[in-house]
C-alpha cells in the first residue's frame, strides 16, 4: 500500500487518494525502481535493477526498440521523447514517477469518460475506471492512442471502487475449473460402468 503521505505530496490533485491506489495496485509496481520491457506483446527479460542508474541504463538501451514501462505507476517511457537521452531520472524516483504517472492517468479516465459522456452515476464509475486501468495498459481506447491524445480536461470525482459486477453466468464461467480433456475422458470411463458382458465367466448364466 502506497504511503499516505507520498499520495498527499506527490499525486495528480484531480485524483483521489482511493483512485490512486487502487489505480497503482491494478496497474503499477510496489518497486519504484521496477522496469518492464515489452516487444510484439512478448515480455523481455531484463536484469532486476537494485539503483536508478541501473534503471535508467536498461531503459536507455530498450526505449525506441519496445514498450518500455517504469517505477510505481509503470509509466510508458519514451512518449514524445526523440532521443533516449532525453530521459531523466525522475522516471524511477518515487514521487516523481507518481506525479507524472497520476497526471497521465487522470487523462486517460477524462478520455474514457467523455466516451461514456461524462455520466456521473456510481453505477457507471466502475466501469470507466475498469476501461481506464485497460487502456493504461494497452496505450490504446475505443481506436484512440490515449497517451498521445488531447487532454479533455475537468476532474473525476470518484473514490475508490468496486470491481464491475458481472453475470451470474459470467461468474460461472470464470470460476468453473477448467478440466482437460484427458480428466474428461477418465470421468465419462469411470462412470459409465461395464461395457461387457461378463455374465458367463466361471459358469454363471
Amino acid at each position: 500500500m502506497l504511503d499516505a503521505a507520498l499520495i498527499s505530496k506527490c499525486t495528480d490533485p484531480s485524483l483521489t487518494s482511493g483512485i490512486v491506489e487502487q489505480f497503482v495496485e491494478e496497474a503499477g509496481s510496489p518497486d519504484p525502481l521496477a522496469i518492464s520491457v515489452k516487444s510484439g506483446g512478448r515480455l523481455i527479460l531484463v536484469p532486476k535493477p537494485t539503483t536508478a542508474d541501473e534503471a535508467m541504463e536498461i531503459i536507455r538501451q530498450n526505449v525506441g526498440q519496445a514498450v518500455v514501462r517504469a517505477g510505481l505507476t509503470q509509466i510508458p517511457v519514451g512518449t514524445g521523447v526523440k532521443d533516449a537521452s532525453e530521459l531523466k531520472p525522475d522516471l524511477v524516483d518515487a514521487c516523481e514517477n507518481l506525479r507524472m504517472g497520476t497526471k497521465l492517468f487522470a487523462k486517460v479516465m477524462r478520455i474514457v469518460a467523455k466516451w461514456y459522456g461524462n455520466p456521473t452515476a456510481k453505477d457507471v464509475l466502475p466501469q470507466i475506471f475498469e476501461d481506464a486501468v485497460y487502456s493504461w495498459k494497452t496505450g490504446e481506447f475505443e481506436g484512440v492512442q490515449v497517451f498521445l491524445a488531447p487532454d479533455p480536461d475537468g476532474a473525476m470525482k470518484m473514490d475508490r471502487v468496486a470491481p464491475v459486477e458481472r453475470t451470474p453466468v459470467a461468474k460461472e464461467a470464470r470460476d468453473e475449473p477448467a478440466v482437460s480433456p484427458d480428466a474428461e475422458e477418465s470421468r465419462d470411463a469411470q462412470s459409465a460402468g461395464i461395457r461387457f458382458d461378463l455374465s458367463r465367466i466361471g459358469g454363471q448364466k
